[in-house]
């Protein structure tokens, strides 16, 4: 399994950013970490497109969900069909959402790897393909001055105020309570600091790809969204 995930993740990834590393004028790895994130993106904005339309869905409906659940609270055994009654009407898969989550995590983690490795194994080249020059030890300077094999705060605290972003732009504007909007404004906050933090313990690359995905997230949530507010008007009550 470890080796069918080499071959098929980690290999084309890194060999595709090291080609991109030998083409880039000056051989700047912070240039090939943008460009090996757009091209990334670019490949999963299919599975990307479905899971922001999907999270967007779910949000908008949550407060017919709440109404639901505070209507037949003492009626447990209504509640389950009425909610999935919601769904269906609505055409929403509320796993739709996680499905593209799920195939992307692979090519994630792949990245993780290489980004690591790159800097931390000394044999990592010996995954080149054979068309894909060596470039021997590589730079670890971007853009002149950021060093992306050491830890950077600064990349880590802008990849957190990204990913708040990319969350706040998916929330709905609704001012219902109940336990689901509750969960998603601690995760509003709670994600944000949790990427602060394991950004600032992984060398500066990382915490870059982090924070460069966030915002081409943030810019596919625009086109997908195409700045309109929630599809999903709340339902009558019902007699």
């Amino acid at each position: 399994m470890l080796t069918l995930f080499h071959t098929i993740f980690y290999q084309p990834i890194f060999n595709l950013l090291i080609y991109l590393y030998n083409i880039i004028p000056g051989k700047d790895f912070g240039a090939s970490i943008i460009i090996l994130t757009l091209i990334i993106k670019l490949i999963l904005y299919p599975l990307s497109r479905q899971s922001i339309q999907a999270q967007k869905a779910l949000q908008d409906i949550n407060p017919d969900i709440e109404k639901i659940k505070e209507k037949y609270k003492d009626e447990k055994e209504k509640m389950g069909p009425e909610i999935m009654a919601l769904y269906k009407e609505k055409k929403i898969n509320p796993f739709s959402s996680c499905l593209p989550v799920l195939i992307q995590l692979p090519v994630l983690i792949a990245i993780y790897q290489v980004f690591f490795n790159s800097f931390a194994k000394a044999d990592a080249m010996k995954d080149l393909y054979s068309f894909v020059a060596n470039p021997g030890v590589l730079n670890p300077i971007a853009f002149g001055f950021l060093n992306l094999a050491s830890k950077s705060w600064v990349i880590a605290v802008l990849a957190g105020l990204a990913q708040f972003w990319q969350s706040k732009m998916l929330m709905s504007k609704s001012k219902s309570g109940g336990t689901a909007a509750m969960m998603n404004q601690q995760m509003l906050y709670i994600m944000p600091v949790i990427t602060i933090i394991i950004g600032s313990r992984f060398p500066a690359g990382l915490a870059l790809y982090w924070l460069l995905t966030t915002l081409f997230t943030v810019a596919q949530q625009y086109l997908v969204l195409g700045f309109k507010k929630a599809k999903y008007p709340a339902l009558p009550a019902k007699n």
